[in-house]
């Protein structure tokens, strides 16, 4: 029989620092390594280092690991602003440059994916490698982007008519979500304690990774003041840099780990993207949903603490 680790469902103590005049949540463990890089954890959309937890226990034995709230989520202030891969680029290098002090390898789930591959195909300077979990982010081709269209789905589902209809109406749900109005009251519904459990249910393979500690960390922030500004602003904030634009910038060893379940991506197929941009990529599929890292972290960190040492440091 294959062991398994416990993981300790006592969050880790953090602290905050100042950045652009806001308050940014970051947690840290482990001692730093001479001969290893540290590694930098970035969150998906609603989430929070709190969803690194498992990784962070395990992984900080052989490296010193960061953690970040991105701005406008987790304990991170959530001021007004465009929210959007420029801005949590920008947080990010400076964290690294400031605060970390060193090169980080970053290792990015869905949107915090997307913004760790801005990091480092645009300020490659502070990355010697990169991995992406069920990465989100526009190609330049129509490709799933992120969880907020994927909600958008959930609340009006896709059914069979005529292409020229199905447009129309992809156009008018589009029109509706960019409404002030429709905007609070999609927001009110999906941030309901029992409306994250079924979103939850529907992109974890694993159910029993779903625990109401997990539902509970989500929820959290989004009761916060400005969580409604965050929200709404994804949907106002054009969307940033295309990923094969990127990949065509980007210059470090790059790993992709792929929850193949994962229903919000298509991970087959967008694998194919990847390659096809950045064909020198190292990758493997594993059997769970959007958050691999939080449904098998053994694997997870097996992987990214293999692929570190043999790839990033050689």
């Amino acid at each position: 029989m294959q062991a398994t680790t416990a993981f300790s469902t006592n969050p880790i103590p953090g602290k905050y620092w100042q950045w652009r005049g806001h308050n940014v949540y970051y947690v840290q463990a482990g001692k730093p390594q001479p001969q290893r890089p540290p590694l930098l954890l970035v969150h998906g959309f609603g989430a929070s280092t709190d969803h690194w937890r498992k990784n962070i226990a395990e992984l900080c034995n052989d490296f010193e690991v960061w953690a970040i709230d991105l701005l406008g989520f987790g304990r991170s202030a959530k001021p007004k602003l465009e929210y959007g891969g420029n801005l949590w680029r920008d947080q990010l290098y400076d964290f690294i440059t400031q605060v970390i002090g060193q090169k980080a390898v970053l290792a990015g789930n869905s949107l915090g994916g997307y913004a760790s591959l801005c990091v480092a195909a645009q300020r490659s300077d502070a990355v010697p490698g990169l991995v992406l979990l069920n990465s989100a982010g526009p190609f330049s081709e129509k490709q799933p982007t992120a969880e907020p269209e994927a909600l958008q789905a959930q609340i009006e589902p896709p059914q069979q008519q005529p292409e020229p209809l199905q447009k129309l109406l992809g156009d008018v749900a589009k029109w509706i979500f960019q409404q002030p109005l429709a905007q609070f009251l999609l927001f009110q519904y999906v941030r309901q304690k029992r409306i994250i459990r079924q979103t939850l249910e529907k992109v974890y393979l694993d159910k029993s990774a779903i625990t109401d500690q997990l539902v509970e960390e989500i929820y959290r922030p989004a009761c916060d003041r400005g969580a409604f500004d965050v929200f709404s602003s994804v949907f106002r904030t054009p969307q940033g840099e295309k990923v094969d634009i990127l990949l065509k910038q980007l210059t470090c060893p790059l790993l992709l780990l792929w929850g193949e379940a994962d229903p919000w991506m298509q991970a087959r197929e967008r694998s194919q993207k990847f390659r096809q941009y950045y064909p020198e990529l190292t990758e493997h599929f594993l059997r769970a949903g959007h958050c691999p890292h939080d449904e098998v972290p053994d694997q997870v960190n097996s992987l990214l603490r293999d692929w570190v040492c043999s790839v990033v440091m050689s």
